[in-house]
């Protein structure tokens, strides 16, 4: 009984022994990514894991950015206007263009750029490390235009 139990044990060392190693790469989604907020002469810095939002990334790191997301993220309200740089921007709506309803809501907010979109619908790709955002002082809940 003993000498089973030896061999069984031997055989799970072996077994472990000669797998091959766990290829690190495929956790590379997981890897952290960093987004500083500039907010008129302030900047706050959080940080990510790839298909957080940038409303994520404001509420997961406790920034203090006051009405940012007012409505969490459902399209509704045009708070969490940001401006992304313009290749951030490209890359972003190459994958992830903004719907309609978006657009529409950015109709609405004020110091509209180019490069504006909503951090509720922008999502860290894999191929972001750091990113800049601009967060206008400026904000306007769509929700009270009703």
């Amino acid at each position: 009984m003993q000498l089973s139990i030896l061999r069984s044990s031997v055989g799970r060392i072996l077994s472990l022994a000669t797998r091959r190693p766990v290829n690190l790469t495929t956790f590379s989604n997981y890897s952290t990514k960093t987004v500083k907020f500039i907010s008129g002469s302030e900047t706050f810095v959080g940080s990510g894991r790839e298909g957080d939002t940038l409303l994520d990334v404001v509420i997961n790191n406790d920034l203090p950015l006051d009405g940012f997301g007012a409505c969490e993220g459902t399209l509704a309200c045009c708070t969490c206007h940001v401006i992304l740089t313009p290749e951030h921007f490209q890359r972003e709506d190459d994958v992830n263009p903004a719907s309609e309803e978006e657009m529409d809501l950015l109709d609405l907010a004020p110091d509209l750029s180019d490069q504006s979109r909503l951090g509720c619908q922008i999502k860290l790709l894999k191929e972001d490390t750091v990113i800049e955002v601009v967060v206008p002082t400026a904000k306007r809940d769509a929700r009270a235009l009703d």
